[in-house]
């Protein structure tokens, strides 16, 4: 399968993660990718960067070393009701926008009212992608998820670290079999994420392929596969 770009990675602003900005976009030119996706941690995670950060993005190129970057933040869901660590203030200062659960900043409820927690953060008008919904942090029913990302075109991830044994999310292979097979039944688009903390994890998806064929996923609901078919389904304000 083409890969014309990743969307969810972080640089050393998150705190955890090892590579610079423009190392990490030399890698992408270097793994021949279009379009980068450079989403730090917003404040929920220990050790990130302040808000500060966020503010000044526009001082960075967004066309660097052959390829374009989009620079936003992967926002924390805190909480069952679906609140976000983000404001609209600082969304409008961002490419991208995407939200996911963390253990360390989400206070949870039940696989219900996660659920509707989750779909709120579908139907935010800033948010485009839900990152990692598959990898077991939280209980949640994936049919009504999907559904949801079919009506309001919020991009659902199967994202790639989550698998890595090292992770020990041990929902996460079964939780994302399942998110497959619910969005080739009801024709939804995914986008794969390596969630790379590290340049040489960029576009590495290596544990997703198996699910994809397992599920003999149609490469047509893959938007990793196409610049333009990511942007057309690219969620905008």
């Amino acid at each position: 399968m083409n890969i014309e770009l990743d969307m969810h990675t972080h640089t050393l602003a998150s705190g955890h993660a090892f590579s610079t900005l423009q190392e990490m976009a030399q890698a992408a030119s270097d793994k021949g990718l279009k379009l980068l996706g450079i989403t730090e941690h917003t404040p929920g995670i220990p050790g990130t960067c302040d808000l500060i950060y966020f503010r000044n993005l526009h001082v960075v190129p967004r066309q660097m070393y052959g390829i374009e970057l989009m620079l936003g933040a992967e926002i924390n869901i805190l909480d069952k009701d679906g609140n976000i660590d983000a404001d609209e203030t600082l969304m409008k200062l961002l490419d991208l926008r995407i939200a996911g659960i963390h253990s360390l900043c989400y206070e949870s409820g039940t696989r219900e009212e996660n659920t509707q927690g989750m779909i709120r953060v579908i139907r935010h008008p800033y948010i485009q992608i839900i990152s990692h919904p598959g990898d077991g942090t939280a209980q949640l029913d994936f049919e009504p998820i999907v559904l949801a990302s079919k009506e309001w075109g919020t991009l659902l991830e199967i994202n790639n670290s989550s698998l890595k044994p090292t992770r020990n999310k041990v929902d996460a292979r079964d939780n994302n079999l399942e998110i497959l097979r619910l969005c080739k039944q009801y024709e939804v688009p995914v986008i794969l994420g390596s969630d790379a903390h590290i340049s040489f994890d960029i576009a590495n998806y290596g544990y997703l392929y198996p699910l994809l064929l397992e599920t003999e996923f149609p490469e047509a609901l893959i938007v990793n596969r196409s610049v333009e078919v990511f942007r057309n389904h690219l969620k905008r304000i």
